[in-house]
């Protein structure tokens, strides 16, 4: 079987992080992320669920994932997976956005998953550039001219219907988001929430796509990140964030984000711009 080789690399020009996966067989459950995903499949097919709706995805397949946008994907064949990605923050989305049709204001992709070949001309080569630490502006121009047409082409103003309770649901996030390091009861969400617990889990579950604790846990993990990405001890970041132990914190981190917390660590303590380089 192909070796397993996961590179990561944060590019401070872009203030981004740029993903390379080859040979992956793990598969990754129902979760979501705070970021945005522009991805692109090179080899290996999977499986892939967002927002109730079911993929094939295989070489050429490009994903987009809004944040917030709950995914899970495993393999559907023999082989395995090699992968390209970039994670951008809501805050540089932002700042591109601006840049790119004069307004400031978040885009949401209208579709998860594409196979658009003048995407796939600026978003390998750019991935290439990043991950080589090129330094000349051609990167920065590439990055604009792929978020300008994605934006074009596949996005639409960020909003969404007004689903069932959606004012209650956002103060179950809102509370779970302020008291994730506190041992948090259903008891207290739903209090806060002003709902009953039944109807609290299928709204939520509805309208989020995950279950209350899967959200609780996915806070944590994204401060966790935040955490890492200071140079934080895996182990001090697994108490800040409120994980029963550091077994389950390092198991939960590698299935959602695809490395292990420490290896993600790393990445932001390197000096030489190189990024990090791993192979299992």
């Amino acid at each position: 079987m192909k070796e397993e080789v996961r590179t990561v690399v944060y590019d401070d020009e872009l203030r981004m992080e740029a993903y390379r996966f080859e040979g992956i067989v793990q598969p990754f459950p129902n979760h979501f992320h705070e970021y945005y995903v522009i991805g692109f499949v090179e080899a290996g097919e999977r499986i892939l669920s967002c927002r109730n709706s079911e993929y094939a995805i295989e070489k050429g397949s490009i994903v987009l994932f809004n944040p917030g946008d709950n995914h899970a994907c495993v393999q559907s064949d023999e082989g395995t997976f090699d992968y390209r990605g970039f994670h951008i923050s809501k805050e540089v989305m932002l700042d591109l956005a601006e840049e790119v049709t004069g307004k400031r204001e978040l885009p949401e992709f209208s579709r998860n998953v594409i196979c658009d070949e003048e995407i796939a001309c600026h978003l390998r080569p750019l991935h290439e550039m990043v991950m080589k630490g090129t330094g000349e502006f051609k990167k920065e121009e590439t990055l604009l001219f792929l978020l300008s047409y994605l934006i074009q082409n596949y996005g639409k103003p960020a909003h969404r219907c007004i689903p069932e309770c959606r004012q209650e649901i956002e103060k179950a996030c809102e509370y779970m988001t302020a008291h994730f390091t506190e041992r948090i009861y259903l008891d207290q969400i739903c209090r806060h929430a002003g709902l009953s617990k039944s109807t609290l889990l299928r709204a939520f579950t509805k309208e989020k796509g995950v279950t209350p604790y899967r959200y609780l846990e996915t806070v944590r993990i994204n401060e966790a990140k935040k955490l890492l990405s200071e140079g934080v001890p895996p182990v001090e970041a697994a108490i800040r964030t409120r994980f029963s132990d550091q077994s389950h914190f390092t198991n939960y981190f590698n299935q959602f984000i695809g490395l292990a917390p420490g290896t993600y660590r790393e990445i932001f303590l390197e000096k030489d711009g190189d990024g990090g380089h791993y192979g299992e």
